[in-house]
């Protein structure tokens, strides 16, 4: 299991695909792992040498307890890339994960040639829903949360046509470190790239879902606006689109990315 010091912890990360191909990195949403891309794996990896991984805390990766915030995510990528030695990668992040990727595309242009941002805001929430799902997940654990997030995360009919996937999305957000997903909460709360946005130079697709309450597509659409050049898709699902709609999901980012 290959793991990457960064300073107070370690990141668990994996290499998937042909040594040599261009290289995706994939970053994860709050409450899940590098597992969440399992299904995009085949399509990616015939184009692509993929690199998943945990973020702080989630999974397998370890982190000292302490206040997140999105640059200390972002900087934790450049770090994991320079340690494999990849100068150039692709981005594809999904919901916190489109949050790391604007911070990237904003601050370390010259590493990526192409990103997707699914699933994302600008800024994600409100400082008030946010406080309160840090006191509530404080007060309770992440399992007293962990059906409404399920309710926003998938739509209705897939999960009732899906119930094993959507029992192993709960395995894995209610497996995160409390402390650790309170932290990201809070990383998540303070982020707000509105202003900056339009700064974005990197090519770019923004990826949104029209049942998507956490993100939704009018949050997207703003993004689209602002970053010139970008291409808008948007997926009939909800906030983990990934999961709910793999082929199709998978079929727009490489249309992007291979183009």
């Amino acid at each position: 299991m290959p793991f990457a010091p960064i300073e107070g912890g370690q990141i668990h990360y994996r290499l998937d695909g042909t040594e040599g191909l261009p290289v995706l990195v994939l970053s994860n949403s709050l409450g899940t792992n590098l597992s969440l891309w399992d299904a995009q794996i085949p399509a990616f990896t015939r184009h692509f040498q993929v690199l998943r991984y945990d973020s702080y805390g989630h999974g397998e990766s370890e982190m000292k307890n302490g206040a997140y915030k999105i640059d200390m995510l972002s900087t934790a990528v450049l770090k994991l890339i320079d340690r494999l030695g990849f100068a150039t990668v692709n981005f594809c992040g999904l919901s916190v994960g489109g949050l790391v990727g604007q911070w990237l595309a904003l601050n370390a242009d010259k590493r990526l040639a192409k990103v997707v941002l699914c699933n994302t805001s600008a800024r994600i929430g409100n400082i008030e829903s946010w406080n309160t799902r840090i006191e509530t997940v404080a007060t309770g654990g992440i399992a007293s949360i962990s059906d409404a997030v399920l309710d926003r995360w998938f739509t209705p009919s897939f999960r009732e046509r899906q119930p094993a996937a959507v029992a192993r999305i709960r395995v894995m957000l209610e497996g995160t470190s409390v402390d650790s997903y309170i932290a990201t909460c809070a990383a998540i709360r303070d982020a707000d790239f509105r202003n900056e946005i339009s700064k974005i130079r990197v090519r770019t697709l923004i990826m949104s879902a029209t049942h998507d309450r956490a993100a939704p597509p009018e949050n997207g659409k703003y993004l689209a606006e602002r970053i010139l050049g970008s291409s808008y898709v948007e997926l009939d699902a909800a906030h983990l689109s990934n999961v709910e709609l793999t082929e199709q999901f998978s079929e727009a980012v490489l249309k992007f990315l291979v183009r």
